[in-house]
């Protein structure tokens, strides 16, 4: 028997044993029929193939190949599926370890078990999955599965397995228990190939070749058996609002909540003022007393919390500018590091302001002065009265880069007095991702669309030149890493890379840029404890032959930086903080590595690590292992080079998908003459 790749529970190992027998038992009291009646001898002649079920219908699939052919199997991870691993080992079907996470936020496994995947079916197993992966949506197939067809070269084989007798359990997948004395149905249906060398059009549609083969063969077994495959068949999603939710209690609730804020709100202000959090000059702005005059014209209000997302939304505004002539756009943010990108960043036409803290009086002060014509917020950054009172004034709103972590749809799914109302008063909803649109979907907003992710085609970080100039004297050539976006403790983890490195290297230099300069001196003080000579950027200092590692404890620097190197390690990432944006250092032609936690930007690194456009390192020792390799083996730079370009440029287009929505949410106006 095969052996699960890691000792089960002893009750889990019970369960499975138990689930074995049972359906030894449903096979051997039932009268069975395959279609077509030679179906293992064809699924033989093109062994080995993955088979390829719906997550409902998979109890049954153990028995069907009877030992004719070595088949393998992939199983979740978690604890709660050792009953099925258990049970697949029981059938000699090879268990591999690691799916289960879908697109969700957690990555159980599932690029290794990919990789050993392909390699299987390379050495001649059949495999068997399910094509819809947890936690749905039901009877949708996964990416995956055409993905591990074109690696591996071998087909997917529609399977369906049905009785005439059977349980349903209320599952997401209708998770079906076929019962012992019945009639018993495999049908299987025809091999579905992916060319090796498939683009995204033809992966999209083999994907759907994959769910009409397995919805033909599903309704031919219920068929054959006389079976109801309604009650089987998983609920349709339910309808989207055609209007935007009524206001409930919580929701009301809430905003009262926000009126007595406004009454501690200056004293919060001021605190914030003495740590260097606002600029007091400019505190009015955040009770909605304007600091600018309302242009003539039309004029777009978008909202962006902090830097990252200015950075996104900036192309936006300067496309929108040179779409409309007659148009002005109003950027604000809450942080005075996105002020001064601001300043330094908008142009003609363009100007910002501080957003107003949302409370209901002060966002009324705000939308009557400044009247805007379209509301556009950024990213995950949603608040209740702002939202609520532009609807209120008929304003047009729209929810741009939209993103959401699985934490945050968890506890806006639990507040639905709140999120259906809210949400559903979003006009338009333009998601990083398709998963994250279904996400928005489930919230109550009426109009979605996954477009990709605004970052891929916003330009890279500003280059100070002189100051790229005067770091590149004073490193004089040396081999140098920038470890960029660091978290308490990466800092640590780098330093002991660094030693590793410079072994080898010994005029190696590291430059470490944390997420949070202020952090440092404390950083410097933690190196120079373990030996290693430091200097701080922050005290105006610049790196000499003697330093090992370099502090840039300063802000805006991160394309300077960039620019400096031909390796980055992006932080955030081996630590579970979920990563930092790889884009920006790719965009000044440096190769990226990351840490295995990088769900905050799963798209990037996916695609990334698809194309081995970037590497996944989990210890200083791996760090140090890849920066050496990347720095002495000759054409391994240029070719990750290469495919980080590939990885990206197969993501971009959300700037013009997002501009041409936005233009025609706004009223008629004059566009620009174009040259033919």
């Amino acid at each position: 028997m095969a052996q699960s790749p890691k000792p089960e529970s002893r009750i889990g190992r019970f369960a499975g044993l138990l689930a074995a027998r049972y359906t030894r038992f449903v096979r051997n009291t039932s009268t069975v029929v395959y279609e077509p009646s030679d179906a293992v001898a064809r699924a033989g002649e093109i062994h080995p193939f993955i088979l390829a079920m719906w997550h409902g219908q998979f109890v049954l699939m153990p028995t069907l190949h009877q030992g004719a052919f070595p088949v393998s199997a992939i199983a979740a991870r978690h604890s709660d599926a050792a009953v099925v691993r258990t049970m697949l080992g029981e059938f000699d079907i090879e268990v591999v370890q690691g799916a289960g996470a879908g697109e969700r936020k957690r990555d159980r496994g599932g690029a290794t078990a990919l990789r050993i995947a392909t390699r299987l079916l390379k050495g001649g197993s059949t495999f068997s999955m399910t094509a819809d992966i947890p936690p749905g949506p039901a009877r949708k197939a996964g990416t995956g599965i055409t993905m591990l067809a074109r690696y591996s070269g071998r087909p997917i084989v529609p399977f369906a397995v049905a009785t005439s007798r059977f349980l349903v359990l209320p599952t997401w997948s209708r998770m079906t228990i076929n019962l012992p004395f019945s009639k018993l149905a495999y049908v299987i249906g025809d091999p579905i190939w992916v060319p090796p060398d498939a683009g995204e059009d033809v992966l999209e549609e083999r994907r759907r070749a994959v769910e009409a083969g397995l919805n033909r063969v599903t309704a031919r077994a219920y068929e054959i058996v006389g079976g109801n495959l309604a009650r089987v068949t998983p609920p349709a999603p339910p309808e989207a609002l055609t209007a935007p939710a009524a206001e409930g209690l919580t929701l009301k609730l809430y905003r009262g909540g926000t009126r007595l804020f406004g009454l501690v709100a200056p004293l919060l202000l001021a605190v914030r003022g003495r740590q260097g959090k606002e600029d007091p000059e400019r505190r009015g702005e955040r009770y909605g007393k304007a600091g600018l005059p309302r242009p003539d014209g039309p004029l777009v209000w978008v909202h962006a919390a902090s830097v990252g997302e200015t950075n996104a939304v900036l192309p936006v505004i300067e496309r929108l500018l040179a779409e409309r002539e007659d148009l002005s756009v109003l950027l604000t943010t809450g942080t005075v590091t996105s002020a001064a990108l601001a300043k330094r960043r908008l142009g003609p036409r363009a100007f910002h302001q501080f957003i107003v803290l949302d409370v209901p009086e002060y966002v009324r002060a705000f939308l009557s002065h400044w009247k805007p014509d379209l509301a556009v917020f950024a990213e995950s950054e949603i608040w209740p009265n702002l939202v609520m009172e532009s609807s209120a004034r008929s304003i047009p709103i729209a929810l741009v880069n939209a993103r959401m972590s699985a934490r945050s749809s968890k506890r806006w799914k639990r507040l639905k007095g709140i999120s259906l109302p809210l949400f559903s008063r979003f006009d338009l909803v333009l998601a990083q991702n398709d998963q994250l649109a279904r996400a928005f979907k489930g919230l109550g907003a009426r109009r979605v669309q996954g477009i990709g992710n605004l970052k891929i085609d916003a330009p890279p970080p500003v280059v100070d030149v002189m100051e790229l100039e005067r770091l590149r004297q004073a490193l004089d050539g040396r081999p140098i890493l920038v470890a960029a976006s660091t978290h308490d403790p990466e800092e640590e983890i780098v330093g002991r890379a660094h030693a590793l490195i410079a072994r080898k290297l010994p005029r190696f230099c590291t430059i470490i840029a944390p997420r949070h300069p202020a952090r440092g001196k404390a950083i410097a003080e933690m190196l120079r404890g373990k030996g290693f000579r430091v200097a701080l950027r922050s005290e105006g200092k610049l790196p000499d032959a003697d330093t090992d590692i370099y502090v840039a404890d300063t802000i805006g620097e991160l394309g300077t930086l960039y620019s400096l190197t031909d390796i980055a390690f992006v932080g955030g990432s081996l630590i579970r903080h979920g990563g930092q944006n790889p884009v920006e250092a790719v965009g000044h032609g440096a190769v990226v590595l990351t840490g295995p936690h990088w769900t905050n930007f799963r798209d990037f690194y996916t695609a990334l690590l698809r194309r081995k456009g970037a590497r996944e390192v989990s210890s200083a020792e791996e760090l140090a292992a890849a920066v050496e390799q990347i720095l002495t083996q000759e054409g391994e730079l240029e070719r990750m080079r290469g495919g980080a370009k590939t990885a990206l440029a197969s993501l971009a287009g959300a700037l013009d998908r997002t501009v041409e929505a936005l233009i025609e949410m706004l009223p008629e106006g004059s566009r620009v003459r174009r040259a033919s």
